[in-house]
Formats: structure tokens, C-alpha cells, sequence
């Protein structure tokens, strides 16, 4: 049996020491606006706070990996993402962990060429890959496959939360799912197949090359999308035309809404628990259980 923690949306902020002269002048600018203005801020205040007891009730509970599905930051500073790393225990070997970046991550293009986010969690990086290319990347844990994709993009326009993964990603996440052996492979990626609903994400809040991700995704054998973005946690039996479970984590760290999963994965049967935030107690506790058979 392969016990998992799937956690997301973490959202760690910056002091304003960070900024320089054109971050007010881009994206990251209206950002901020939004997240000191209209409640962002106020609603992760706790957010350090928590991501600490979440990784002390990791190392209370037998784990064989821990999966990110990005959003460490609010808006993309490598101070945010440095933070992140370093209450999350990147690099701790006894904590084993794979992460792929979120669209706040990005939030501009300068901080998605900067490369910070790949530097800091590159020790959750590792795994098979195509060449040198970064993304994607598989982990094996026991008889399981992760494979972790990169959808993230710097976007110019304020509005704009969509992603992408890119014809060339496209490419050689084919060829990586068609040379790992096994039954279970799990695609790990920030964006969902759909909304809790079953309807699609809105194109300028989701994956704009979604139908290709998943028509890759079924060839190559997947059985299970771990994914975060929206932050109330769900998970559907059958997405859509992707034929396979989803599982949306949420966010871990956002005030009445805080939680992250685990899952205990035996064959093709998984037995999920999410597991709330108790702010009284500062621990969490199991809140939901559901199971899911893997396709």
C-alpha cells in the first residue's frame, strides 16, 4: 500500500522590500492590488503558520510522498518561493516530495524566466526525463508512477489566469508515458480537467491546450489527475472526455477552507481522507473520506 499527502495552494506573500520599479507596472502590480484590497491578504494571514503544522503532521503520519501542485507564492517574488521551500523541508530526504509550479509562480514573465521556482524546488524535481528538458518529469514511488507537468505561463494581461503546456511538453510527455512500465501513473499539474460542476474552466482561468493534455494523458495510460487551482477541494469519479478520477486538493492555507488529502492507493483501489485545518487545535484532523477506483 502507497500512502500519498497531495496538498496545493499555499499562497505565501512578500514583504514590499522585494519589489523594484517595474513590478508596479505589470501584472504583478494589480496583484497586489487584489490580494491587499480586496481580502486575499486577510483570508492567508495564517499561511506560514499552517504550512508548518502541516508538515508536522506529515511527520507524524508514515508517508511515501508528498505532492505539490503548486501556487507556493502570491505573486511569484523568489523570497515567496524561498519561504515555501524552507517550510516545506525541500531537500529533506526523510520527507520525500515532487511540486510543479502554479500560475502565481509565474505571475510574470520576468519571474518565470528567472528560473526561481525550478532553483528552489529542484530536489522535488527529480525523475526520469525526456533529455534535459525540466518538464515533465516521473517519479516512481513503489509500484506507482507521478508524472509532474508544467502548465504554468507568465501572462501579460491582469485578467489572465489561464496556462499552458506547450506543443513541445505535449511531445515528450507522450514519449515519457510511453516508456514507464506499470499500471498506475498519476499526472500531477496545477490546472484542473474541470470544475467541480463538470463544466470547463473558463479560457482565461484555465489550461488553454486542455483537450490535448488529456487526449495524451488517456493514450499514455493515465489513471488519476491531481490538480489544484480552484481553492475548494473536490474530486469527480470521471472528468469529462478525460474517462479517469480527478482530484482537486484546494487550497491548504486559505482561512475556513484549509485542507489537503491523503490517499492510500492498493492496486487500482484509492481511499482518500482530507483532512481539515482546526485552527483552535492548530492540527488537522480527517474531515471526509471517499474512495475511487483508479482506471
Amino acid at each position: 500500500m502507497i500512502r500519498l499527502v497531495h496538498f496545493s495552494d499555499i499562497h505565501l506573500t512578500s514583504s514590499l522590500s522585494d519589489w523594484a520599479w517595474r513590478d508596479w507596472f505589470c501584472k504583478r502590480g494589480t496583484s497586489w492590488l487584489n490580494h491587499r484590497l480586496f481580502g486575499r491578504a486577510r483570508r492567508f494571514a495564517l499561511a506560514d503558520d499552517i504550512v508548518a503544522r502541516l508538515m508536522d503532521d506529515v511527520r507524524a503520519r508514515p508517508i511515501d510522498q508528498l505532492i505539490f501542485s503548486g501556487d507556493a507564492t502570491a505573486l511569484g517574488f523568489e523570497s515567496e518561493i524561498g519561504r515555501a521551500a524552507e517550510l516545506l523541508r525541500v531537500g529533506d530526504l526523510s520527507i520525500p516530495g515532487l511540486a510543479v509550479p502554479g500560475n502565481h509562480d509565474y505571475c510574470t514573465r520576468f519571474a518565470e524566466a528567472s528560473g526561481a521556482f525550478e532553483r528552489h524546488f529542484a530536489a522535488w524535481q527529480e525523475g526520469r526525463r525526456i533529455g534535459e528538458h525540466r518538464y515533465p518529469f516521473a517519479r516512481q514511488v513503489g509500484p506507482i508512477w507521478l508524472i509532474g507537468v508544467n502548465a504554468a505561463t507568465g501572462n501579460r494581461w491582469p485578467w489572465d489566469a489561464g496556462g499552458q503546456v506547450g506543443a513541445a511538453q505535449l511531445e515528450r510527455l507522450a514519449q515519457l508515458l510511453a516508456g514507464l512500465p506499470g499500471a498506475v501513473k498519476i499526472l500531477v499539474v496545477h490546472y484542473p480537467v474541470c470544475l467541480a460542476s463538470g463544466r470547463r474552466e473558463p479560457r482565461h482561468h484555465g489550461l488553454r491546450d486542455l483537450d490535448a493534455l488529456v487526449q495524451i494523458a488517456r493514450a499514455g495510460g493515465v489513471s488519476l489527475w491531481l490538480h489544484g487551482h480552484r481553492h475548494t477541494p473536490y474530486h469527480l469519479p470521471q472528468a469529462g472526455a478525460a474517462k479517469f478520477p480527478v482530484i482537486c486538493a484546494g487550497t491548504a492555507t486559505q482561512q475556513g477552507i484549509w485542507s489537503h488529502g491523503e490517499y492510500l492507493i492498493e492496486g487500482n483501489a484509492l481511499r482518500a481522507m482530507r483532512r481539515v485545518y482546526d485552527l483552535e487545535s492548530r492540527c488537522f484532523r480527517t474531515a471526509e473520506e471517499f474512495s475511487l477506483t483508479l482506471k
